[in-house]
């Protein structure tokens, strides 16, 4: 990554940061600053803020992929997995088949044996 691209990444997630702590009812700013931070290289912070952001809003069903696979990302296959189940709860209670679909098969890459 360019020093420019970093600086401008970087200057996203302060923007970002400023929007949580004003708006912290919108868990949208907090989804956006967990993938600045992941694709900052800052797998760890970005589980886990995401994984705050689940328990503050367990029905923001796009929490659940994005956290599954960056858990899978830094080695964490059981903590995928259970990501992925719970996520597959939130997305049936809301309907989300998409989201579902797309849980689903991540939590079957994630069987033994593939």
């Amino acid at each position: 990554m360019s020093d420019e691209a970093l600086r401008r990444k970087l200057e996203r997630l302060e923007r970002l940061e400023r929007i949580v702590a004003t708006c912290p009812a919108d868990p949208f700013p907090y989804y956006a600053r967990a993938l600045e931070l992941r694709g900052l290289g800052r797998c760890v912070e970005a589980l886990e803020a995401l994984v705050a952001l689940q328990q503050a809003h367990p029905g923001y069903v796009p929490t659940y992929l994005m956290a599954a696979q960056t858990a899978v990302e830094l080695g964490r296959l059981e903590q995928a997995r259970d990501l992925c189940q719970r996520g597959l709860a939130a997305a049936r209670a809301a309907g989300d088949k998409k989201a579902e679909s797309e849980i689903a098969a991540l939590l079957g890459s994630l069987r033994p044996g593939h």
